[in-house]
């Protein structure tokens, strides 16, 4: 068993959990990898076991089937080598609401919201018991820009940005660590899924796959709880948050803010007015 544990990857059969799969690997981890296309995984894994000695696992498995999410999340309870969670699988859409297919949404809400909380869930007790583990959900810049794209899917991304945010907040002083991490457009195949062909955006704006999993290591190396990789200056990241925390002690009072107060009044005195004068029929 390796020193540094099994790290258990979810949309790892290509893309940015393929990418994390290659990295985390010559880092010393053991690999459980997740994902829909068995031969592609296999392929990754002998590759992997080949170039670096590492254990790899391949656990093919349709996230949206509950049957198999609930034999992953069995794996995720039982092993005890386990000391990283990436939740890497997700799918997006590039079309607006209007345009966009109910059940397909809600299948992306399923993947990305519903299985990310579920494994989070199957993992973190585990890890707290043995006082260690990291937890990496991948979120997106969508999650601070949900008018980017489909807005269901930048809803899905917020949700697993502040999901991150709680989770870090609940595990602090349990020995886990939790990072989210917001790509920009990355060069997979997310773009033909979500119907928006990468040769659509402008070049400077993509990101490789492998530049982006690189700088969200380091991003993790840095202690950085949140990791945006095209990000030029974490100062503005802080000033976002530092913004946030800001307004979190002035959410919950017991009468309305001033404004809505005084709104209140004229719309009164302007009601009254409107009924001077008129006596009741």
């Amino acid at each position: 068993m390796s020193l540094q544990g099994t790290a258990f990857i979810t949309g790892a059969s290509g893309g940015i959990g393929a990418a994390y799969a290659e990295r985390l690997a010559r880092r010393g981890y053991d690999l459980a990898l997740v994902g829909r296309n068995r031969s592609r995984l296999n392929a990754l894994a002998a590759r992997i076991s080949d170039e670096t000695s590492r254990d790899v696992q391949v656990l093919a498995a349709d996230l949206n089937d509950g049957k198999a999410l609930a034999s992953l999340e069995s794996f995720l309870k039982q092993d005890v080598s386990l000391s990283m969670l990436v939740n890497g699988a997700g799918v997006g859409a590039a079309a607006p609401l209007l345009q966009s297919n109910a059940e397909k949404m809600e299948e992306m809400i399923k993947l990305n919201v519903g299985v990310l909380v579920r494994l989070t869930y199957a993992a973190a007790p585990g890890f707290v018991a043995r006082g260690r583990g990291t937890i990496i959900n991948i979120s997106s810049s969508a999650a601070i820009g949900p008018e980017i794209l489909n807005g269901v899917y930048g809803g899905t991304k917020a949700f697993v940005l502040a999901f991150s945010q709680s989770l870090r907040h609940e595990m602090e002083g349990k020995g886990v660590r939790v990072q989210a991490v917001l790509p920009g457009a990355t060069l997979t195949d997310f773009w033909n899924v979500a119907g928006l062909p990468v040769y659509n955006l402008p070049s400077e704006t993509i990101m490789p796959a492998g530049e982006m999993v690189d700088a969200a290591l380091a991003g993790l190396d840095l202690g950085e709880f949140a990791t945006i990789p095209s990000l030029p200056n974490i100062a503005d990241w802080d000033a976002f948050e530092a913004a946030r925390q800001k307004l979190l002690p002035n959410l919950s009072f017991a009468l309305p803010a001033a404004r809505y107060r005084r709104q209140q009044r004229k719309e009164q005195v302007s009601s009254h007015g409107g009924n001077s004068g008129k006596r009741p029929q």
